[in-house]
């Protein structure tokens, strides 16, 4: 089992410097602490992500992490050149010493892919278009590319990766359709949700790659070859009362970004509960494990019920969002690291 770290980055009250400052602080910790990646969201227009253009950020990261690998979870390639997003997996390759790994996708909100002028129902087939011409760019010295959506000849490709071919491609899927995609693909691939939906998303996968007969590009420190996980929001405290205390101003607050441009482009309570792979209420989230507070005991019960019963090998958890003080992370972090990772680690 390995873990990583996924963020949002999502706005609260400080400073944006003092945000980012802390933030790079916090991810210097996990690095220290050994997790395997930090994987970074893209969001637009929302106090849901205050790093829009992940990589300028994941330039920062590299240089203050030494062990952990990083990248986009997910870059969102219908608003991106191919041309300039093969350099910029190249040049942050490189910046991290072959430390990059590269979420794709499409973008799961349209409100946000409206503001770039990109149509939700056109999304999926520009994002394919983009992923292969940016897998054939990535290889070459000179692009000759031809696609519905982008055609290229005789491009210069000045750029190369520091990982050979290039570093790998993984998915992050909230619906089967997504999930179904990444597998035939042979992508590294996670999901996030309700333990029932995250399941779902993972056999419709776990189907699709079996069928394809493995992954695009094996890596050995994952059983099978392929990361197959899921995002947790996880806090850790001394005691139950203590982590339950300090996760739930933090989780409304994430929680309202997460809903931010929902609730602006719509009344209907219905959609915005369909729409966000989340649940409404803090007691909820409790209840369906996508959030899991308490005691270092109490989190590796349920995270180890978790496992077991999601079948993965790969665990993204998300240890600083909304509101949460620097401290109370730090100290999360710390119990984390101390006394649940280790028997993670081994399962």
């Amino acid at each position: 089992m390995k873990i990583g770290l996924f963020d949002h980055i999502d706005r609260n009250h400080l400073p944006l410097a003092t945000q980012f400052d802390e933030r790079l602080r916090f991810i210097a910790e996990a690095d220290d602490a050994g997790f395997y990646c930090y994987h970074v969201a893209e969001h637009h227009a929302s106090p849901l992500n205050s790093i829009p253009v992940p990589g300028i950020f994941l330039g920062a990261v590299a240089r203050a992490t030494r062990r952990m690998h990083m990248g986009p979870m997910v870059y969102l390639l219908p608003l991106y050149s191919p041309l300039r997003m093969i350099e910029e997996i190249s040049i942050l390759d490189h910046l991290s010493g072959g430390r990059l790994e590269v979420g794709v996708g499409r973008g799961v909100s349209p409100f946000e892919l409206k503001h770039h002028k990109i149509e939700h129902e056109d999304s999926r087939d520009i994002f394919i278009d983009a992923f292969d011409c940016i897998s054939a760019g990535l290889v070459t010295d000179k692009l000759n590319y031809s696609g519905k959506h982008y055609e290229y000849k005789d491009v210069p490709i000045a750029l190369r990766p520091l990982q050979t071919p290039y570093p790998a491609f993984w998915y992050g899927s909230s619906n089967a359709t997504g999930s179904t995609w990444a597998g035939e693909r042979g992508l590294h691939f996670v999901t996030n949700g309700s333990t029932a939906r995250g399941k779902g998303n993972i056999l419709a996968f776990k189907e699709a790659l079996t069928k394809r007969g493995g992954p695009a590009q094996p890596k050995a420190e994952f059983k099978g070859g392929t990361a197959i996980g899921i995002t947790r929001q996880i806090v850790v405290a001394d005691t139950d009362e203590a982590a339950l205390r300090i996760a739930e101003p933090a989780w409304a607050h994430y929680h309202a970004n997460l809903t931010y441009l929902w609730r602006m482009n719509t009344k209907d309570e219905l959609v915005v509960r369909q729409a966000v792979p989340s649940s409404a209420t803090y007691p909820d989230s409790l209840r369906d494990g996508t959030i899991i507070a308490g005691s270092p005991a109490t989190v590796l019960a349920k995270l180890t019920q978790q496992i077991a019963e999601l079948d993965i090998n790969y665990l993204l958890a998300y240890m600083m969002f909304g509101t949460m003080p620097l401290a109370d992370a730090l100290r999360s972090l710390s119990l984390f690291r101390t006394e649940v990772m280790p028997t993670l680690a081994s399962i």
